[in-house]
């Protein structure tokens, strides 16, 4: 009897918890059908076995199975205006309604069924918690600070290269040009200009870093060492963030002085970089550590870092108490930068210094006529130098197609048994594309604020129905040099050419330089003419 009275109470008290499941069920879903317990064997615990059906709202409590009339302490509830649509509303009466006091223990009956006052109030808190736990609340989710745990990420490598193939024509040497000083002389010439691979990696969430070394064939003479070598080009390990430093990278990398001299081999506009540039009153690539800080908006920009002094990239060691070193600052800033078309018009400023203690106390400053091979048309010779400090003032801008680059030197070098002297160049060269594209500037490139690739529209190819005619850039500059101070002279040279890409990958490039020297260089007073050509791609 007392078993048969308590499955009647179980089978009731389920109905009560089924019926309130799916009246909060009518108010969270569109659809008609309660989808069942995502547990088969609570489904059969909690119903006994039966199949949960389809509720209708236009059929009462007993067409689901159920008995209508509850055993007892159930009375219908009047419907509050968010429940009226609700098939029906259910509530517990309190004990003393259903005749029952808290404090008596005695055993009941109502309805049939047997209970005493506590086992009844001992069921109501059960039915409570199950109805609390029913409503209890999602668990908050924690706001997203913007942080992920890459802590356990491995490295992820991209291998790449990168091939220049030049031709170079003296169609007018002048006739000065001769003699052992003008090794190898003006003399046509094929190479690989570069011939370099690389790869490239980054992990662990903040670190990146990089591997280049070259095969080009001219510098198996370099430094003493007779080849052939690989020489050591980008060689580095960066932590792309930390708090006070910004990004941090150490090893063989650019010096950051100068926006010409960090601009990427790749995307230069020139066969080579302008006189007083690259091996004159710049640093290639050293050994050090550099430190590059960007504002919030990218704007403006501060580099700065300490260096070896000219490590053989052939020998790729020295051994020796007297090192030498370099220190490096660039402050660059955009007074206008284009936000809603990327930089397609921008006004770049910028700011350098760099100074040298000098290895040996031998500092040189040379150069050829902006090719790689070819005599030096102008040496000041070996000077008695303990250091020198380059400063220099950058500017540039891209007006859509049209863009200007531009910046001027001042060298002062300090000599051992005479005062220091000063030493100055400059450049300013401009382009345009003729087919609409424009030079793209990046603000925190690789190597700080610098030019990058040119995209063009279409990429050049002809098949047969279509073409693409890829980017086509005119091209102009003019270089300076004063050495005057040491009584080596001045060089000027003019260049004028084109740049076809054929995507932003590959390009064609043709230079047509006239060098001019004055009476106190190398070889003199000298006018000749160069024609450059180069096939640049790169993977």
């Amino acid at each position: 009897m007392v078993t048969h009275r308590l499955r009647s109470f179980q089978r009731w008290l389920i109905g009560l918890v089924f019926i309130s499941a799916v009246a909060c069920a009518e108010r969270a879903h569109c659809g008609d059908d309660v989808p069942p317990p995502d547990d088969p064997l609570a489904a059969d615990v909690f119903f006994g076995g039966p199949e949960v059906g389809k509720i209708d709202d236009s059929t009462d409590a007993s067409s689901d199975g159920f008995d209508a009339e509850f055993p007892f302490g159930v009375e219908e509830a009047a419907a509050s205006p968010d429940e009226s649509e609700l098939p029906g509303t259910y509530a517990l009466t309190a004990p003393e309604a259903a005749g029952l006091e808290e404090s008596d223990d005695a055993p009941v009956e109502i309805e049939g069924l047997s209970l005493s006052a506590a086992e009844y109030q001992d069921v109501l808190h059960r039915l409570e918690s199950l109805e609390k736990g029913a409503a209890k609340p999602a668990p908050e989710k924690k706001p997203d600070d913007g942080w992920k745990d890459l802590s356990g990420e491995k490295w992820t490598v991209k291998l790449g290269g990168h091939v220049q193939m030049d031709y170079i024509n003296w169609p007018n040497a002048d006739p000065a040009i001769t003699g052992p000083a003008a090794f190898p002389g003006a003399k046509d010439y094929f190479e690989f200009r570069r011939l370099r691979l690389s790869a490239d990696g980054a992990g662990y969430g903040v670190y990146d870093f990089r591997l280049q070394v070259d095969f080009e064939p001219e510098a198996e003479t370099e430094d003493g060492v007779t080849g052939p070598f690989t020489a050591v080009k980008d060689a580095y390990l960066t932590i792309l963030e930390t708090e006070y430093l910004g990004r941090v990278r150490f090893g063989n990398f650019f010096v950051p002085f100068s926006l010409e001299q960090v601009t990427n081999d790749r995307f230069n506009i020139f066969l080579e970089r302008s006189i007083p540039t690259s091996g004159v009153f710049t640093a290639d690539r050293e050994v050090g550590v550099a430190s590059y800080n960007f504002a919030e908006d990218k704007n403006s920009s501060l580099t700065y870092g300490v260096f070896f002094d000219n490590i053989s990239e052939a020998l790729k060691e020295r051994i020796d108490d007297n090192q030498g070193y370099r220190l490096s600052g660039r402050l660059t800033w955009l007074p206008y930068y284009d936000e809603p078309s990327n930089g397609r018009y921008l006004i770049h400023t910028g700011v350098g210094i760099l100074y040298t203690d000098d290895q040996d106390n031998r500092v040189r400053f040379r150069t050829r006529p902006e090719i790689h091979e070819g005599p030096r048309l102008i040496d000041s010779g070996i000077l008695d130098a303990t250091s020198y400090t380059v400063g220099n003032i950058e500017l540039a801008t891209v007006w859509g197609p049209f863009s200007v680059q531009s910046e001027l030197f001042l060298t002062n070098v300090n000599m051992n048994e005479q005062s220091s002297v000063n030493l100055t160049g400059a450049y300013v060269y401009a382009s345009y594309f003729l087919t609409g594209e424009n030079r793209v500037y990046e603000r925190d490139g690789q190597h700080g604020a610098q030019f990058a690739g040119v995209v063009p529209y279409t990429n050049f190819f002809c098949v047969q129905g279509c073409h693409g005619c890829g980017a086509w850039e005119a091209k102009a500059r003019m270089s300076y040099l004063n050495l005057g101070e040491v009584d080596e002279g001045e060089y000027h040279d003019l260049t004028v050419g084109f740049n076809w890409y054929w995507t932003d990958r590959i390009r064609m490039m043709l230079d047509w330089i006239h060098p001019i020297t004055s009476a106190q260089t190398t070889f003199g007073a000298t006018n000749s003419d160069i024609l450059g050509t180069r096939l640049d791609f790169n993977f």
